[in-house]
């Protein structure tokens, strides 16, 4: 007992000296791993009569549960000195001067928080749906009939057919999300539906991969007054000038009637000024949402009416920030993003300006 007694002085000295975790994890293996000192001990137990057995056996789980628990508030205090120190050295002074980091919020990524900055002061919510989409609603929700062109391939990505010889589809826009809305939410809706869309296009204006922001809007009494009025106020608080709109009559399967909308501008040598001079250019496409549309979703046309709009963000990009090709906000070059890439420390916000 005299020699336990003295095994347990020693690892305890030993375990108060130990100044890392490392140096600790040996005493532990020196002490009680599989050809540790006290393992060692514990195997002669088979070697000892009854009677030894009865005083020795306890004795060791005694000695093997003190030096365990040694072991582990020495650990527990190497583990807060460490927290410590870290804590004394890891600070940030917030009375320091800022320094400015080296990335930049990517145009696109600024121009859908403007959008969604304008939208929310306006009672918009923010809605997101899936990449991947059923053709119900990718097509047959928003009226889109067998045999229409957009459901062509040279138009949209098509996935191989399952077992039940069903297609699905990379969504073309972003207007299932709309559909998803209006099936699991009762009226009145506000949303506003940002994320990616993909179309077999690509040249100076277009990409296969874009961005858009779609908007919706169902309650009763709704007229196009609404939509008109909800499109100039954007408008003017998007490009934050005075901006002067033209409605056109349109088709779109889904609304009805529709319309796209054209904005004022003129050309400045390689710069577009938008508000200004008397060309027009078309911006967006927007409608009241067509009855099938409303009964699809299981909505009541003679009850509810909306309106629906969808826009490209990219391209709205383009325009306001003076981006010639279309292509290079997707080619990743840092110079790029170094000269059109916004500060991340600049939220956009009505109060001191979007941008």
């Amino acid at each position: 007992m005299t020699d336990l007694s003295s095994l347990k002085d020693k690892y305890a000295a030993q375990i108060t000296a130990a100044a890392t975790i490392a140096a600790l994890d040996d005493i532990r293996v020196a002490a009680l791993g599989k050809k540790g000192e006290v393992s060692l001990k514990m195997r002669e137990l088979g070697k000892m009569s009854v009677e030894e057995k009865k005083i020795m056996g306890p004795a060791l789980n005694g000695l093997k549960t003190d030096i365990a628990a040694l072991i582990e508030a020495r650990k527990s205090a190497l583990d807060m000195a460490a927290l410590n120190e870290r804590l004394a050295s890891e600070f940030i002074d917030v009375t320091l001067p800022v320094t400015l980091p080296q990335g930049s919020i990517h145009p696109v990524s600024q121009v859908m928080e403007e959008m969604a900055v304008i939208f929310a002061d306006m009672g918009f919510s923010v809605k997101e749906g899936p990449d991947i989409e059923d053709d119900f609603h990718n097509f047959t929700a928003l009226n889109f009939p067998k045999g229409h062109p957009a459901r062509d391939m040279h138009d949209t990505f098509f996935f191989p057919e399952d077992s039940e010889g069903d297609r699905k589809v990379l969504r073309t826009h972003t207007s299932p999300v709309q559909i998803r809305t209006m099936m699991e939410q009762e009226p009145p809706i506000r949303i506003i539906a940002p994320g990616r869309t993909f179309r077999c296009d690509s040249d100076q204006t277009h990409t296969p991969m874009f961005h858009q922001v779609e908007g919706l809007v169902i309650d009763k009494n709704i007229h196009m007054g609404h939509l008109k009025g909800v499109l100039m106020d954007f408008m003017s608080a998007f490009f934050e000038t005075d901006v002067d709109v033209q409605f056109r009559p349109h088709h779109f399967p889904f609304t009805e009637p529709s319309a796209e909308m054209d904005v004022r501008y003129e050309r400045v040598g390689s710069a577009i000024k938008i508000g200004q001079g008397d060309k027009w250019m078309e911006i967006l496409g927007c409608g009241m949402v067509h009855p099938n549309v409303l009964t699809a979703c299981g909505l009541d046309p003679d009850v509810y009416q909306g309106f629906a709009f969808g826009m490209g963000v990219d391209r709205l990009a383009m325009l306001k920030y003076g981006m010639p090709d279309l292509r290079d906000m997707f080619a990743a070059d840092s110079r790029w993003l170094g000269h059109y890439g916004f500060s991340p420390l600049l939220q956009a916000n009505l109060a001191s300006g979007l941008s």
